[in-house]
This record gives C-alpha cells, structure tokens and sequence, in this order.
C-alpha cells in the first residue's frame, strides 16, 4: 500500500534524520501513524537507514552528499507497493545506489572547479566500526581516496561487491548492467584498488602507538622524532576548500612534510591543542584552535610507517565531527 504524499512528508524527517538522537532515546524502528500502528515502510527504512548511509557514504565521500542520498531514497521509496517487493533490503540499497551514481557524476563536476586538494568528508565514527576490519578499511581515508581514482560505476560495483557482498545479479540491477558485465568490471576495479591500497596489515595497536608517536613529536618539536614515523615517500595533502589556508598541492618526502607540519606548530603553538579520535574507522589527530575545531588529520600507514597525511580543514567538511556516526554492512 501506498503512502499518500502529506504521509510520506510527515515521516521523512524521521527517516531521513540522523541516527544518533533515535538510538539514544530508543524510537528506531517504532514510527507509526496517528493510530499508534506502526508503519512497515517507514520502520523498514529506519532498519537499514545506516546501511543506506555507508553506501552512500562509499560511493560518494561526502555526508552531506550521501544524507541528500538517502532522502531521495526514502522520497521513492514511500511510493513503493511493498506487496510486491520481494526483497526489502535490497531494493532500498538498489534506490540507493541509482541515486548515489546520479549525485557522484554532480559531484565529479564540481571537484573539477574545487580549490586545491579534494578530500573525503571526515566521520567521527563509533569504536564497533574500528573492530569490523573490513568496514574499517574500506572507509578509511586512504581507501576512500584510493577509490576517487574509479570510474562511478567502477566504485559502485565494488563497492556493493567487496564491502557489501552483494550478488553480481543485484549489483546488475542496481547499476543496470548484464551480470556478465558487472562481473568484468569487478575484476577490473579489484585489480585497480589492489594496485593503489596500503601496502601491509597495520593493528589497531600499531597504528595508535604511531599516533602517539607522531603527536608527540609534532607537540615537542622533535624533527628526528617525526622523521621516524614518516616514511621516505610520505606525502601531506590538505583540503581547505578555498575557505581555510591549506596547501594546494601535494607536499612530498618526509623532511618537507616534517618541516612543514612543525613550522606550521611553532606559529600557533600558544593556540592549538592536539587530541586523538576515531575517525573513519582509523585513529586520527584532531587540532582546535583557540577551542574550535580546526583541522582533522587522518594518517595513512605502509608497512607501520606514515606515508599519507590528510589535512581536512574546510570548515563545510567538519559538520559530521561533533557526533559519532553509525556504519554498518
């Protein structure tokens, strides 16, 4: 059955909101109507709503972008018959995916006239993502630049393939290719990312304890202690947006990003405070000047040393860091 419009409105707030205040005071999954009977759309889409997130979130790089998602999902979803959904879960991430791949062409767009770097939106995310190793690692901030470098449908694929295990029939239907399709750009996009992830397993353990090392070094100054924990390739990138100082192009080796990163220390010391948090499912340093959020550096590690730093400033990136945010697969 149908929702009539004004219906659909009336729950898209819900649905569409984030899940943080839901889950704290335990409404997800219990909207109903002006009869206290509980919507079967409505409630269906709060199930999967952090699903629909990450895979949107995957596909795109950008919260804000993959919240838009995710309304123009609930939007057509609403005026789905459920009677003749086979299989609830996947159409949704079916719409998702349809409505992802339309807004990742939009946002291609508007990269090509971004100032300097563009990096991935920053998530402050929860401790269970960091023991999900897989999830982890797909929406770690390297793995998410890595998959900037797919084609649109490229990422999808893989995506819903390596990250979601999709079947290559729903991921056909999601991305309208044949099956036979679909399975050769897999192939191609696994042999691509192989090629550009990071190179060893790194630990939870391993990467905090070079965390702590690399903070400690940047707070007292040490520049053979920052040398030690960068490799020789390292490589800063940093994303303001055209709205904060950031370097526009890519500062390589060590000793240039070690000189950089304590220089830009020195200036401001009296002003900045150094903090470690989760962010996308990794450890990651979070700088406040004079008390506000300034910069969110997320680290790449090759083989237990630094080899990418990401510097998010833009202060448009930095919404989704004042809550934790929930991923699931």
């Amino acid at each position: 059955m149908r929702m009539t419009p004004s219906e659909a409105k009336k729950r898209e707030r819900l649905v569409t909101s984030g899940n943080s205040a839901r889950e704290q005071d335990g409404t997800a999954g219990r909207a109903a109507d002006g009869g206290g009977r509980t919507d079967p759309a409505t409630e269906t889409f709060v199930t999967h709503r952090n699903l629909l997130f990450t895979v949107a979130y995957e596909m795109l790089g950008s919260a804000a972008d993959a919240e838009d998602v995710l309304q123009e999902t609930w939007l057509r979803w609403a005026g789905v018959d459920l009677a003749t959904v086979r299989d609830q879960r996947a159409y949704l991430v079916r719409i998702t995916t349809r409505q992802a791949l339309n807004r990742l062409r939009t946002l291609g767009r508007r990269k090509e006239s971004y100032v300097g770097s563009w990096l991935p939106e920053p998530l402050l995310t929860t401790p269970d993502v960091a023991e999900d190793v897989e999830l982890a690692d797909s929406v770690s901030m390297a793995m998410m630049l890595v998959l900037e470098t797919l084609t649109p449908t490229e990422r999808a694929v893989f995506v819903l393939r390596e990250v979601f295990d999709l079947g290559y029939d729903e991921i056909a239907e999601a991305v309208d290719k044949s099956p036979a399709a679909v399975r050769q750009t897999a192939h191609r996009a696994r042999a691509h990312v192989a090629a550009r992830r990071p190179r060893g397993v790194v630990s939870l353990t391993e990467s905090r304890d070079a965390l702590a090392a690399f903070q400690r070094a940047v707070e007292t100054g040490d520049l053979q202690g920052l040398l030690d924990v960068l490799a020789p390739d390292a490589v800063l990138l940093g994303d303001g947006g055209g709205i904060k100082q950031a370097v526009l192009r890519p500062v390589m080796g060590a000793d240039k990003v070690a000189r950089l990163m304590l220089g830009g220390m020195l200036k401001q010391a009296a002003r900045l405070s150094l903090g470690p948090a989760q962010v996308n499912g990794y450890p990651a340093l979070v700088v406040h000047l004079d008390g506000e959020l300034d910069t969110v550096l997320a680290l790449r590690f090759d083989d237990g040393l630094i080899t990418g730093l990401y510097a998010v400033r833009n202060p448009e990136k930095l919404s989704h860091m004042s809550r934790e945010t929930t991923l699931r697969r």
